[in-house]
Formats: C-alpha cells, sequence, structure tokens
C-alpha cells in the first residue's frame, strides 16, 4: 500500500492545513466598511460555493499559493451560498458579474482586478499591495 501511495502522490504523513487569515464576509455591512478600508489597504474578495468541486479545487490551489500576510491585504471569504444576498450585492456594488469561484481585488472603492475559475490562480495579488 505504502507504494501505491507513493506513486500515485499519497502519504502517510497527515499533511499540515495551511491556514490564512481569512474574514468571514456574512453581512450586508461589511461592504461599505471594505470599500472605505480599501482607501488605504487592499480589500481582496474570495467568493465561494462549497458544493462545487471546482470552487473547492481553486480554493486549495489558491490557500496552497498564498504568500501574503495579514499587513498586506485584508481577505474576505464568502460562502456564497449561505449569504447569498451578500453575494449578489457585492457584484452591484462593485460592478462585477457574479462567477464562482470568483476573486476581486478592491482599492479606493473600485475593483482593480478580479477573476474566476482557474484564472484567480495568475492573479498576482502581490501587485495591488
Amino acid at each position: 500500500m505504502g507504494f501505491i501511495n507513493k506513486l500515485f502522490g499519497g502519504s502517510s504523513e497527515p499533511k499540515e492545513e495551511k491556514l490564512l487569515p481569512w474574514i468571514t464576509l456574512s453581512d450586508l455591512k461589511q461592504l461599505d466598511a471594505i470599500a472605505k478600508k480599501s482607501k488605504t489597504k487592499t480589500q481582496v474578495v474570495f467568493k465561494h460555493s462549497t458544493r462545487c468541486g471546482i470552487s473547492r479545487m481553486v480554493m486549495n490551489q489558491f490557500v496552497d499559493a498564498y504568500d501574503l500576510t495579514e499587513n498586506d491585504l485584508d481577505l474576505y471569504y464568502l460562502d456564497l451560498l449561505n449569504y447569498r444576498d451578500v453575494s449578489n450585492e457585492v457584484g452591484f456594488k462593485f460592478q462585477v458579474m457574479h462567477q464562482s469561484p470568483q476573486i476581486l481585488v478592491i482599492k479606493n472603492g473600485v475593483v482593480v482586478a478580479h477573476a474566476s475559475h482557474g484564472a484567480i490562480n495568475e492573479v498576482d495579488l502581490s501587485r495591488f499591495i
């Protein structure tokens, strides 16, 4: 069994989970605060569908590649299935058509970059700090 795990990328060692400095986005009032805070610090919203395999895969890749700190930007996590009204308002307020998964980079009250699906992991967040 060990040979098969090694052959197919499995490991008997438990993988340590990487924790990001997520801020849960669950209230419409937070959107005004995000716009205001974006005047002094980059704000990023990651919209995630908890029932979508593609969204889970993209999120895992995002987490693995993420190398910034809380000092660099604020990183919001939006569970769009549980907070559909917030997800809808994000699109309206920041003038970006809804996608899932999706990332929005907000500076000075406006979206300066956004991407969905696999393109999320092509966004170089360090450019917006």
